[in-house]
């Protein structure tokens, strides 16, 4: 029996070649594999906690300042998810109230949840992280006024172009309530698309690097 000819080894697979290649491209794909893989495993317990998506969320306007400011990246639950929703005024008797701590605009303590809604219920205008204020009802529009803390009057006395007039909001329309914030983090969704680019950049970089380490040693 002939033994193989020393210069006609096997091809490794491509797979085999991906999960050992010491080549850039194929480091670089590896690390980007384990970045999709953690995010994904990270948004899957995000949405086990929450019950709802978008779990987290960026404030992005300082209509709630100082209770929740520009760059806050908050953690949101679904509204009926470790209690029910609560209003401000429904909150007065008891003193409930989320994200509280100062007053507001015109130097009133604030009560009840923050909740985060769509507007009307559009899917294509960033949400509204706005305290609900009351119910509002009425057969053929009832739903929660909402109302930022920095802002002089409630959103249903407003509304965005390309809207019109903002409705009351209807239960449909909530994404969520405010559980927490993290401070200043969520500067990174508000800029997401030149931190990835910032981050690829850095992992090419870092790549080429080792390769040229390694080179040297040889």
């Amino acid at each position: 029996m002939k033994k193989p000819e020393s210069g006609n080894k096997p091809k490794e697979s491509l797979i085999k070649r991906f999960l050992k290649s010491e080549e850039p491209a194929f480091s670089l794909a590896r690390d980007a594999a384990w970045i999709v893989l953690v995010v994904g495993l990270v948004a899957l317990l995000l949405f086990l906690f929450s019950g709802t998506w978008p779990a987290v969320v960026a404030v992005e306007s300082e209509s709630m300042v100082p209770n929740m400011n520009k760059g806050d990246l908050v953690f949101v639950v679904a509204a009926d998810r470790y209690g029910e929703l609560q209003t401000w005024n429904e909150s007065l008797s008891t003193g409930y109230g989320k994200f509280n701590e100062y007053p507001n605009l015109y130097g009133n303590a604030v009560y009840g949840d923050v909740i985060i809604y769509k507007p009307n219920g559009v899917d294509s205008v960033h949400p509204i992280i706005h305290r609900a204020v009351e119910w509002y009802d009425n057969a053929s529009d009832g739903g929660y006024i909402t109302w930022g803390d920095n802002n002089p009057y409630p959103d249903q006395m407003g509304g965005i172009s390309g809207i019109g007039q903002l409705m009351p909001v209807e239960k449909e329309w909530i994404v969520g309530k405010a559980w927490f914030a993290i401070p200043l983090v969520g500067y990174i969704p508000l800029h997401i698309i030149e931190f990835a680019i910032l981050i690829i950049i850095l992992m090419f970089a870092h790549e080429l690097y080792l390769n040229s380490r390694e080179k040297k040693k040889k």
